[in-house]
């Protein structure tokens, strides 16, 4: 039975199913990606920019089709799917258009004279990782500025995204990159191992969990290939003061429950201080019982369907844990009735140490609430988490949050908003949250050769 299938997480009906590929196919895919890196990595940056753009315009043409694949595989409301779509297009069009810039050569005035440059060149085939949540983002963070610097990808999916993964093999080919500088591999385990070591595989980008990141990192680390891991996270939103309670509660809502919750930067720890927490626990509850899970290829649906089976029990084990041991339900908790992984939206508090809500990342729509006496103890809190991506910080005083965001363990922090991405900003984290930096200047400088090139007086 091959892993690659399209299971529909609104209907539990299985849709399509595709066969993984074998040995052969393969070997034949490093090789195909090697010599094609020997002729991409010598093109002119002009026609490399090109083929970014025209990626992008096939993006946002293709948008309704895009978007409606990424709803039926992994349950995405069809509005945040068309959103994503269009994140994905400014991404290519960033890269394209500010890619030539940051390839220009750097200059050094060194001492004794004469002429020293540094040259941002390409090292060659890379694999790429990428997980469910975000077929597309994922994908077009590490393949567009990659691409772009003359590297060549090589790019294994989540098993449950086939589909769209398919999808984008077909753009890139519309837009007329040269064969091989783009292949879709339906990878196995164990065929992953094999082209890391490969010797002529010059890297690896891992977006998933822990362990996933783990395995490859070690497997990277024996074979000396550098790798980038963007893992999960446990972001907390910390409100130190208000003004607008109803707007702090309205980005809290938001921050927790895009995507469904499950998003490695979704708002996960609520921390607040105790001189507003009942102001903000009531409304903050009641609006999130107030969302109805529903068909997400619903123009108006906001909430639809976790991605899978798997998913709903995984989040409602932690929820059931924590409540065994202690915490308080506000409200959800349970799966809905019928078919589909679809889940109440939830707020758990007086979570505690000795619970696995506590110290694990929850993939999906809970929310655990704290309620701390001042900003050290926020601090201490939100920094008490064994993953540091990102964090929020609330206050009416940006200076004190920015005091605060300065302390936090993280690898971004938002000011007065949940975590987001755009194409100009550095994402990554620190901690079991990764290593490494995508988007914006950072994704052009990971998988790079920072040559040397000196000429001395004579």
């Amino acid at each position: 039975m091959t892993a690659y299938k399209v299971v529909n997480p609104a209907t539990g009906t299985t849709l399509e199913e595709f066969p993984e590929a074998t040995d052969a196919e393969i070997a034949s895919a490093i090789a195909q990606s090697h010599e094609a890196f020997a002729k991409w990595r010598h093109s002119p940056v002009h026609d490399r920019s090109s083929v970014l753009h025209r990626v992008a315009d096939l993006y946002r043409t293709q948008k309704q089709f895009l978007a409606m694949l990424i709803t039926e595989e992994m349950g995405k409301p069809l509005r945040e799917s068309m959103g994503e779509v269009d994140l994905v297009a400014d991404i290519f069009d960033y890269y394209a258009t500010e890619g030539p810039g940051f390839l220009a050569d750097e200059f050094l005035t060194v001492r004794g004279g004469g002429e020293a440059i540094v040259r941002t060149a390409p090292v060659g085939p890379l694999l790429g990782i990428m997980p469910w949540n975000y077929p597309y983002y994922q994908v077009a963070r590490f393949a567009a500025p990659n691409l772009m610097l003359g590297n060549t990808v090589v790019l294994k999916h989540a098993p449950s995204c086939p589909r769209s993964a398919l999808a984008i093999a077909r753009i890139f080919e519309e837009a007329a990159l040269p064969d091989g500088a783009y292949i879709n591999l339906f990878a196995t385990n164990d065929q992953v191992a094999t082209i890391i070591a490969d010797p002529r595989v010059q890297g690896v980008s891992l977006t998933g969990s822990e362990r996933a990141g783990s395995a490859v990192g070690e497997i990277a680390g024996r074979n000396l290939k550098k790798f980038v891991l963007e893992l999960g996270g446990s972001d907390p939103f910390i409100v130190l003061d208000s003004q607008d309670m109803a707007a702090t509660v309205k980005a809290a809502v938001s921050g927790r429950m895009g995507n469904g919750g499950q998003a490695c930067t979704a708002s996960k720890r609520f921390i607040v201080l105790e001189d507003i927490y009942d102001d903000f626990l009531e409304p903050f509850t009641s609006k999130m019982a107030a969302i109805v899970p529903d068909d997400p290829t619903n123009a108006s649906t906001r909430f639809g369907p976790l991605a899978s089976e798997v998913a709903v029990e995984g989040v409602i084990s932690q929820v059931d844990d924590a409540i065994a041991k202690g915490a308080t339900l506000l409200t959800g908790g349970t799966r809905l009735q019928g078919p589909g992984a679809f889940m109440h939206p939830t707020v758990l508090a007086d979570v505690t140490p000795d619970m696995r809500a506590f110290h694990e990342e929850i993939f999906g729509p809970v929310a655990v609430v704290y309620k701390v006496k001042n900003a050290e103890e926020a601090i201490a809190l939100a920094n008490g988490s064994a993953y540091g991506l990102g964090g929020s910080v609330f206050s009416a005083d940006p200076e004190k949050a920015k005091q605060v965001a300065d302390r936090l363990d993280t690898g971004m922090v938002w000011i007065n908003s949940p975590t987001g991405t755009q194409a100009d900003l550095p994402f990554g984290g620190v901690k079991a949250s990764g290593v490494g930096r995508e988007l914006a200047k950072y994704g052009m400088s990971e998988f790079v050769n920072k040559k040397l090139i000196r000429t001395p007086l004579s």
